[in-house]
C-alpha cells in the first residue's frame, strides 16, 4: 500500500471571546465547521502557511500570538494512506482583505468559544479550541 506525507498549517483565530469558524467540504464530501489550514508550499514555512491560509480562507489578515499545538493523524485517499501533520497558531484578526473562495468556503462564523464547541466535529478541533480558550482567558504567552 501506497503512503505519503503531508504537512499543512492553520489557525484558531480570536477577538474578544469569539473565534473564527469555516465551514467547508471533507473529502467524502460533508460539509463540516472547523479551523482554517492548508498545504504547505514549496519551501514555505509553517507560520507563513498558517498566515496565508487563514488569510485565503477567511478574508482576514491575521497576527500570530502562539503555538497552539502540532497535531499528527492518518487517513486513506483512494489506496493510499496520507500521514499528515498541521502546525496551529494562534491568531488574532486585523483587518479585512478579501472575501472565502465561494468553490472552497461554504460558510463563516464567529462564536463563543461554547457555540463553536456544539459545531465542531474533530476530536483534534476540540483540543485546540480549549487550548484557545485559556490561552485567550490568560492573555498572550
Amino acid at each position: 500500500m501506497k503512503s505519503v506525507e503531508e504537512y499543512s498549517a492553520g489557525g484558531v483565530v480570536t477577538r474578544e471571546g469569539k473565534v473564527l469558524l469555516i465551514r467547508m467540504k471533507t473529502l467524502s464530501g460533508k460539509l463540516v465547521w472547523t479551523f482554517p489550514k492548508g498545504h504547505l508550499e514549496k519551501n514555505e514555512r509553517p507560520r507563513d502557511a498558517a498566515l496565508r491560509e487563514v488569510a485565503e480562507e477567511s478574508g482576514y489578515e491575521c497576527a500570530i500570538l502562539s503555538t497552539l499545538s502540532l497535531v499528527r493523524y492518518s487517513f486513506r485517499r483512494e489506496k493510499t494512506t496520507v500521514r499528515k501533520r498541521v502546525r496551529w497558531y494562534w491568531m488574532a484578526p486585523g483587518r479585512k482583505i478579501g472575501k472565502p473562495d465561494p468553490k472552497e468556503i461554504y460558510g463563516m462564523k464567529w462564536l463563543s468559544f461554547d457555540q463553536a464547541l456544539r459545531m465542531l466535529q474533530y476530536p483534534a478541533d476540540y483540543r485546540l479550541l480549549e487550548a484557545a480558550r485559556r490561552l485567550e482567558k490568560g492573555g498572550r504567552k
